[in-house]
């Protein structure tokens, strides 16, 4: 599936901002199942400095710094990116969770066990999860179970949670967003010592049957990675839908939470306080807007 993508984020501040240095995840990755054709970025005021690099986790990153006041910052990314992930191989084939954990001390998994800011240890994650892990299950086959298990007892509703939403809190109100449902699914697999990371993206929405699709109104997505082993590697699930992420779903970036992957986070001088829009449209390359 070819896709035509943008994400403009707009601020607005009360006062001006004198120095900004901002870093940008908005460019999508490639990798195996995701062919990035074209990616640019528009800002206005136009960054005085302005370059391209990868972060730790292998991320495109976008560093920005603008020295004169401004009062408005907007950034707009456009891409166009070819998605065509491999299903995962059958459950049956993926080792037991019990050996995917003891084999998860290596340098490409080690830090995605280790608690985060955001994704502390919570015995209440390990203990939602464990069901999906009765002894000698195999690993792919407990993820699903988990997956699907979230999807039923998880209600989305936007509004309740924000990032800082705790997730014992989010596991107690069974209510949230994205996010949160992604968080609690990570911090119960590393609870019983499976690797997980934090992927953030985009996923396509489609209007409700016979209403026209609005632009600007699709929204960042979040889901999880989750280890399988070295002969099986990363495995990417969708609590929110329950689903596995397949040719609707697009890759940006992935860390140990939501804090490394932040779209656009940035350190100000001045500024008081600020209104911020955002807007997201992914649709397949050649379809009406695209």
């Amino acid at each position: 599936m070819l896709y035509w993508l943008r994400h403009r984020t707009a601020y607005s501040y009360a006062q001006p901002v004198d120095l900004a240095a901002h870093l940008l995840h908005l460019k999508p990755r490639a990798l195996p199942g995701q062919r990035v054709l074209s990616a640019r970025l528009t800002c206005l005021p136009a960054p005085d400095h302005h370059s391209e690099t990868h972060d730790h986790f292998g991320n495109a990153a976008t560093r920005l710094f603008l020295a004169a006041p401004h009062t408005a910052f907007d950034v707009t990314a456009e891409s166009l990116v070819e998605v065509a992930f491999p299903p995962p191989p059958p459950a049956e084939a993926t080792p037991a969770w019990e050996e995917v954990a003891r084999l998860a001390e290596g340098a490409e998994t080690a830090e995605f066990l280790l608690p985060s800011a955001l994704i502390p240890r919570v015995a209440e994650a390990a203990d939602y999860a464990r069901p999906s892990f009765p002894a000698g299950r195999p690993v792919l086959a407990g993820l699903l179970d988990l997956n699907a298990r979230m999807r039923r007892d998880f209600a989305f509703q936007a509004g309740v949670t924000s990032i800082t939403t705790p997730i014992a809190e989010v596991l107690r109100t069974r209510r949230g967003v994205c996010q949160d449902f992604t968080q609690v699914m990570i911090a119960g697999l590393r609870g019983l010592g499976l690797p997980a990371r934090y992927v953030s993206g985009y996923i396509r929405t489609r209007p409700p049957p016979g209403q026209p699709r609005r632009r600007g109104a699709d929204q960042s997505h979040a889901w999880v990675s989750a280890w399988m082993g070295p002969e099986h590697g990363w495995a990417q699930l969708d609590p929110t839908n329950g689903i596995v992420v397949g040719d609707e779903h697009v890759i940006l970036a992935w860390g140990r939470d939501f804090a490394d992957v932040s779209p656009l986070r940035g350190v100000l001088l001045g500024g008081g306080a600020h209104r911020l829009h955002v807007s997201v449209d992914l649709e397949p390359e050649g379809a009406e807007g695209g």
